[in-house]
This record gives structure tokens, C-alpha cells and sequence, in this order.
């Protein structure tokens, strides 16, 4: 059985809480709300600070909808300032 990856890309204070720019996980997380959980309990209360009010974009489509299935490619998005 071949398992299936997933290439998270953080930015600006996401980037800032994982230590890193981007990594592939090898997990078995298929939801945005998975995930969240996943990174919650690996970075701790900085990436808690980030997803609160940041975003998902899941394959180029913005989500935080905890169900959204997810696909080859999770950019993980801090609250940006202005419109």
C-alpha cells in the first residue's frame, strides 16, 4: 500500500511557528480540521496563535471549513492586514 503525502507550504508566521517553509507529511490527514489538529499538537501555542484566524488553501481554493477534504497541497496562511 503506497501512502499517500501531503506538501504543507507555511508562510509568514505560520513559517515563523512550524520552523520551516514547507515539509511533506506522510500522514493519514484527509480534512482541513485534521490537519489543524496535527499541527496544533506539533508546534504548540505559536501555530495555535496562527490558525485562529488564518486560513487553509487547500489546492488553490481558501478553506476553513473543518470537513474540506484535502488534496496534494495545503498552503497554511497567517491573517493578512488590509483588504
Amino acid at each position: 500500500m503506497v501512502e499517500r503525502s501531503i506538501l504543507v507550504r507555511y508562510f509568514a508566521a505560520a513559517e515563523e511557528a512550524a520552523g520551516r517553509e514547507e515539509e511533506r507529511l506522510s500522514l493519514d490527514v484527509a480534512t482541513v480540521g485534521a490537519l489543524r489538529e496535527l499541527l496544533d499538537e506539533r508546534y504548540g501555542e505559536a501555530m495555535r496563535l496562527v490558525l485562529r484566524n488564518g486560513s487553509f488553501l487547500v489546492d488553490g481554493v481558501v478553506s476553513r471549513d473543518p470537513d474540506a477534504v484535502i488534496g496534494e497541497r495545503v498552503d497554511v496562511l497567517p491573517p493578512f492586514a488590509g483588504g
